[in-house]
């Protein structure tokens, strides 16, 4: 039975196929492919014996099980791959795993399957991008409650909400693009980076295997990639597994029952809990804001991992084990089901103008106060007259027209009309709606790339 919920809670069958073991094995079995083809171009080895190690370097004929059997003997996975494949290889398998080390292979078929993760991601990511801008321009003229320190303050729109978060999705592509040309990256230099078996041939047979696989080499290595890569990666995971919290905190927040402004997706057979039949929780959410900690958790591990004693030890090794396959496994799994609460996101518009009516009005002081200011008042005094007169309205249950009423300073330049307009949230939305649809003008572009 399964012990970790990514073997089968968290994450779907495509990404968790990257990380299946017989899938590292045939990325492994690539690498060595790669190499003997590499190995045979310089001429260190016979072409027809890289032609036969590329043929029998694959899972069909390197069985996961004698892999199995092989590592129980030797306590070595990398040398039971390459014995496997020796096995399967005949005469060609004197040459299999030529003057490579272990993370030659192993590091190198991390990156291969990096890369099909982050292409998993990257797809998710624009999907998600594209749900926001569509729910932003949708929005955009829908008035609610801005709140801040959790308390009412001057409207705002449920688009522009959607449209920051655009902003932010569409910030994450652009750092994965960046951090591509540092991510997929192979290595292949030997027991301590030189390369010394090879000759003089080390960077041309490196540039060759990567070539074939279709990775960048790396400039310089020990005997492995050098760690500040994979943190990089793992810290990007971070960063956008904290947005997408953001999100689904903000949907949880507004889904109080004293708020009720907008609902996740409640399915029609679904039990909100055990013993109380009306609850209908966010559990969507609530799940994307734990997994969430995991993934920032994991940036401290990843970090650590950075550290390695002189050309190499195994420290990383155990952790990465866990690390990687779990990071990408949690932000799938995050991501689709951001997917799932943005798209069947429910929305309450009247909740929402019920809402922006509780203060009585006290959330336009900051209107009045400016057209004061505008028609002669001096600022700070008008901020003073405003907290004067929103104290009182508190103190005396009055709403905020009423308690404008009674002062003589405000009724010296405003008429009764002018304060029924001022504290009217629908005219004071400012550029909301502008910033709504040049936000879905630039980035529409990002999304469909």
């Amino acid at each position: 039975m399964p012990v970790h919920p990514i073997e089968q809670r968290y994450g779907s069958q495509k990404m968790r196929e990257i990380f299946e073991l017989e899938t590292r094995y045939q990325r492994m079995l690539d690498v060595e492919a790669a190499l003997a083809r590499a190995l045979s171009k310089v001429g260190i080895i016979p072409k027809n014996s890289a032609t036969k190690i590329a043929t029998k370097a694959s899972t069909k004929y390197v069985k996961v099980a004698r892999i199995f059997k092989l590592e129980q003997d030797v306590q070595h996975e990398t040398m039971a791959v390459v014995l496997a494949l020796a096995e399967t290889s005949g005469d060609a398998g004197r040459y299999v795993h030529f003057g490579a080390t272990s993370n030659d292979i192993l590091d190198t078929a991390t990156t291969l399957q990096i890369r099909d993760a982050i292409t998993i991601i990257e797809r998710d990511v624009r999907k998600l991008l594209g749900i926001t801008l569509k729910r932003a321009a949708k929005y955009k003229n829908t008035i609610m409650v801005g709140r801040t320190h959790g308390q009412h303050a001057v409207p705002t729109t449920l688009g522009l909400k959607f449209a920051i978060w655009a902003c932010e999705l569409a910030r994450h592509i652009e750092r994965l693009e960046q951090l591509k040309p540092r991510i997929l990256v192979g290595k292949m230099s030997g027991a301590v980076g030189t390369g010394a078996a090879w000759g003089g041939k080390g960077p041309q047979i490196q540039e060759l295997a990567m070539k074939d696989l279709k990775l960048s080499s790396a400039l310089a290595s020990n005997q492995i990639l050098q760690r500040d890569r994979f943190a990089e990666l793992v810290s990007f995971l971070g960063l956008l597994a904290s947005t997408i919290d953001k999100i689904a905190n903000e949907v949880r927040n507004l889904q109080r029952t004293e708020i009720g402004e907008v609902e996740e997706p409640f399915g029609a057979r679904q039990v909100g809990s055990s013993t109380m039949p009306q609850k209908r929780n966010p559990i969507r959410c609530e799940k994307i804001c734990g997994l969430a900690r995991i993934l920032r958790a994991n940036v401290q591990a990843a970090l650590e991992n950075i550290t390695i004693e002189h050309e190499r030890d195994l420290t990383n090794s155990s952790c990465e084990r866990v690390l990687l396959p779990e990071c990408f496994l949690l932000t799938d799994e995050i991501l689709r089901t951001a997917r799932n609460v943005l798209e069947g996101l429910v929305v309450r518009p009247e909740r929402m103008e019920r809402n922006l009516q509780l203060t009585r009005g006290l959330n336009m002081a900051e209107a009045v106060m400016i057209e004061l200011t505008k028609r002669g008042m001096n600022r700070q005094v008008a901020h003073s007259v405003l907290r004067n007169c929103s104290m009182t309205a508190i103190r005396k249950n009055l709403s905020l027209k009423e308690a404008l009423f009674q002062e003589p300073r405000v009724k010296k330049y405003l008429s009764e009309k002018d304060i029924d307009a001022l504290t009217n949230p629908k005219r004071y939305l400012g550029s909301a709606v502008a910033t709504v649809e040049r936000v879905v003008r630039e980035l529409k572009p990002i999304q469909r790339k």
